[in-house]
This record gives C-alpha cells, sequence and structure tokens, in this order.
C-alpha cells in the first residue's frame, strides 16, 4: 500500500488502516494539549452527588449550604449540572453570590433521561460521552467533595480516588461526606489490603479524606483553599 496515495473507499481494509491510525493520531494530539490545564482566579470545588434528591429531603439543603459556604470563602462550585443534589450545590453558589463575583458551573453529558440543565447553572458545558466529560472535571478542579450517590456519583468518586493514587493529579483534596463513602472506603481495604493477597498499598486508604459532616468537609477545603492562594500570590 502507498503510504501517502489515494484509497478508494472500497478497499476497506487498508481505508480501516487510515482512519483507525488517525483516530489513534488525534487522541495522542488530546492527550498533549490536556497536559496543559486551564488557568483561572479563583478555587474550583467540584461535588459530586445524587441526581435523584429532592428539595424537600434533608440532603439537599445540607449541600446547597455546603456550597453557599464554599462560595463565601471564594470558590467556584462545578457540579455535572443536573437536578438533585448537583441543583443544589448550583443554588447554594448562587444563593450565596448576588453580586456575581463566582461561578456556578455545569458540566453535562447527553442522556436519553436528565436533559435539563438546572437553572441555577451559571455556565455550561455539554458533553457527548462520560469520558470527556469526567476529564472536563478533572481539569478544571482544584478540589473534590463527594456527597451521597449512585451508580454514577460512584464512579466519578472512584476515577479521582485512582488518578490521585496513580500520581495523575497532585495536591487536590477528594472529601468523602458521610458514612456511604466511608464504608466504601472499609470495604476496600477489607479486600483489596486485608483478604491474604495484597491489591494495594495501605497509603491508598488514606487519599480519600472522609469526614461525616459538611461542616467538617468545608474545614478540609478551607485549609486546601489557604494554601492555594499562598502559592498562587508567590507564582505572581
Amino acid at each position: 500500500m502507498n503510504p501517502t496515495g489515494p484509497i478508494n473507499i472500497t478497499e476497506g481494509d487498508e481505508a480501516f488502516v487510515i482512519v483507525q491510525n488517525a483516530i489513534i493520531g488525534l487522541w495522542q494530539v488530546v492527550n498533549d494539549l490536556t497536559r496543559i490545564r486551564p488557568r483561572h482566579d479563583r478555587y474550583r470545588v467540584t461535588i459530586f452527588g445524587s441526581a435523584r434528591m429532592h428539595p424537600e429531603d434533608p440532603l439537599y439543603e445540607g449541600v446547597r449550604q455546603l456550597a453557599s459556604d464554599l462560595t463565601i470563602m471564594g470558590c467556584d462550585i462545578v457540579t455535572g449540572g443536573g437536578p438533585g443534589l448537583m441543583q443544589a450545590a448550583n443554588e447554594g453558589s448562587v444563593i450565596a453570590d448576588p453580586e456575581d463575583r463566582m461561578k456556578s458551573i455545569g458540566i453535562r453529558v447527553a442522556l436519553e433521561y436528565e436533559q435539563d440543565t438546572n437553572p441555577f447553572v451559571e455556565q455550561v458545558y455539554c458533553h457527548e460521552t462520560f469520558f470527556s466529560r469526567l476529564h472536563h472535571f478533572v481539569l478544571i478542579s482544584d478540589a473534590f467533595v463527594v456527597v451521597p450517590g449512585g451508580i454514577g456519583t460512584t464512579l466519578e468518586a472512584l476515577m479521582i480516588w485512582q488518578l490521585l493514587q496513580a500520581q495523575k493529579l497532585h495536591d487536590v483534596p477528594l472529601v468523602f461526606v458521610g458514612p456511604m463513602w466511608s464504608d466504601l472506603v472499609l470495604w476496600a481495604r477489607k479486600y483489596m489490603l486485608n483478604g491474604g493477597v495484597a491489591m494495594a498499598d495501605p497509603a491508598d486508604f488514606s487519599i480519600p479524606i472522609c469526614v461525616d459532616t459538611f461542616t467538617a468537609a468545608i474545614d478540609q477545603i478551607r485549609v486546601a483553599h489557604t494554601q492555594w492562594k499562598h502559592q498562587s500570590a508567590s507564582q505572581k
């Protein structure tokens, strides 16, 4: 096959090789570009949580207040942009910021259900795949707070945990709020570390910061935010 000559679409095998190589080349371009993290002037906290909670649920109010307190601290709030606890976080950000100094951000994904962006998102990004969406969270976030949620929230939490464990993320706090997440860490420790053959290192289970309350989560982010401000000031 001539590596630079024209290929008829009917030459299926050769055309497939060209498409395959082009896709791999595009992946490399994307990998190179995403090594550059977007600059932002404010600390950004992503809050992962259930889409199924309603405003009358006690957790909704707790997450709304969490986001309000973080916004007052000077943080942008990032969520998946959907309903439930994502909406609670975006709502808390907007309520606490009447002068619109911070940003309430939503990173959406195309789904057959849960299509609408919640009304408290001020800046929205839309993705066709979960893969690019999850990568977007990683690129723009300085900290992650995980509140109760289902399978999607678990996917997000474990992805960030694994990136920190593999040192693909550095100096990014991952805060787990509530017993469902501390129980998950205990389960992982039991089966990955104490099951006879170690499938993880003991230090891996200290990566998530498990707390019982939203107040404790805020305290953890406050420490990291203060460090971030000092580092940012020293780089100017």
